[in-house]
């Protein structure tokens, strides 16, 4: 993984995210680009006989 990528996504960390907003490091608009840029996994996604409302 390149640098730039680790740095990026350790700035959209959902556990990092809302404090970074709150510093001004980061807006939420640039949270809402990262989002739509990012590809959708849900098909990698493996579910349990629990997770029955989920799919």
């Amino acid at each position: 993984m390149r640098l730039a990528r680790a740095l990026e996504e350790k700035l959209m960390d959902v556990r990092l995210r809302d404090k970074l907003i709150a510093e001004g490091k980061i807006t939420r608009e640039q949270v809402k680009d990262y989002l739509q840029k990012i590809e959708d996994a849900q098909k990698n996604a493996t579910f349990t006989e629990g997770d029955q409302d989920a799919e």
